[in-house]
């Protein structure tokens, strides 16, 4: 790595003369030239070392996950011409673009930022790369799985199909990339929004919207089950719950939908269902493998420190159920402890109610990065 242009010396010595020829014109005697190109060479190594020491910094910086995501949006920036800049961005307290996201069509509520069908495919490239920096290798995966459920969709045809569609994504950054002041990336559409707030090391993916239709649906040749993980664990997790236990977690009423989903911010709910504190550790390892598929969408290193924070309250949460138990994806559940809130509805919509899912991922003190913005 080059230092600010310049070759540093090749050794004290030749260093120490060049600086004893800018550093006076008399003649020294002996002993104190002697003396002299003694302190030199020491100022010199020592000011190698250090300029050696910052070079190792900047390059452990540079392998940072928040680094890596800065330097991703840059590239996506520097792709853009001034009209597209100044619509994907946004200030940091923007009220207004902060909550502008939804589960609906963006025919239907509006979103703001770059429209991924206006943009080229260099640049399309970009923002894959930016969302590959900031999200695990599975949330990738799933995000990506949730955008083509919509062109399904849209290729279905029928009244509205144009609404649809994986051209009809948003991308929007409110602060400045940084890989140390706070900042957001925005990324959503129909039955997706994800609200990212990075802080140097920190990150956290609270509100994010994870809903998906058609739940099923085969592209490229392969089955791709977008919610399929969520789904099955849940089930597998209500499966292994005792009967006691379960005479406690499945609710006496039915959810029909997110309790706080799009446009409740803030607000809150009380906890119901079983304790995990009850649980066996077989059950302990099963509800944290199915936070995972929430908490887990972010980059890995912001998504072990979430669960690490997430297993460290587990006698403090809580899991219910509504509905059916005999089979998954038909009823709602939710995950709830001092800072996390999952919830997953299906949705009558469409009619097959397996086919057409919701969930809403929540840390009701740490919404937006609330912790970081404070500071």
């Amino acid at each position: 790595m080059r230092n600010n242009g310049r070759r540093p010396p090749r050794n004290g010595y030749d260093g120490g003369r060049q600086l004893l020829l800018f550093s006076g014109t008399e003649r020294a005697e002996t002993s104190g030239m002697k003396s002299t190109h003694a302190r030199c060479r020491r100022l010199v190594l020592a000011s190698v070392l250090t300029c050696a020491l910052a070079v190792a910094d900047n390059l452990v910086a540079a392998e940072t996950p928040a680094a890596k995501i800065a330097s991703a949006a840059g590239a996506l920036l520097a792709t853009l011409n001034e009209t597209q800049r100044e619509a994907v961005q946004f200030a940091l307290d923007d009220a207004e673009q902060r909550v502008r996201w939804s589960n609906l069509p963006v025919t239907m509520a509006e979103r703001r930022g770059l429209r991924l069908g206006d943009l080229n495919p260099e640049q399309q490239a970009a923002v894959h790369a930016l969302l590959q920096a900031a999200l695990s290798k599975m949330g990738y995966e799933k995000v990506i799985g949730i955008v083509e459920s919509d062109e399904v969709l849209r290729r279905q045809g029928g009244s509205g199909s144009s609404m649809f569609g994986r051209d009809e994504f948003f991308l929007s950054f409110m602060g400045r990339p940084s890989a140390t002041a706070p900042w957001m990336i925005q990324f959503g559409g129909h039955h997706l929004a994800l609200n990212i707030t990075l802080a140097g090391s920190q990150g956290v993916l609270t509100p994010s919207l994870i809903a998906v239709q058609p739940a099923k649906f085969e592209w490229n040749g392969r089955t791709v089950r977008p919610m399929g993980r969520e789904t099955d664990k849940a089930f597998e997790l209500l499966q292994s719950l005792t009967e006691e236990q379960r005479k406690a977690a499945v609710l006496g009423f039915q959810m029909r939908d997110l309790a706080l989903g799009p446009g409740r911010d803030g607000e809150t709910i009380e906890p119901e269902g079983v304790k995990v504190a009850t649980f066996t550790a077989p059950q302990r390892k099963l509800l944290l493998e199915l936070v995972t598929e929430w908490s887990g969408i972010i980059h890995d290193d912001a998504a072990a420190a979430r669960l690490k924070e997430v297993e460290a309250q587990l006698d403090k949460t809580w899991f219910a159920w509504s509905g059916p138990t005999e089979e998954p994806a038909k009823a709602y559940f939710r995950v709830q402890g001092p800072t996390l809130i999952i919830e997953y509805a299906p949705q009558r919509l469409g009619g097959d109610v397996t086919m057409h899912l919701h969930s809403m991922y929540r840390d009701p003190t740490n919404d937006y990065g609330a912790k970081f913005l404070t500071r």
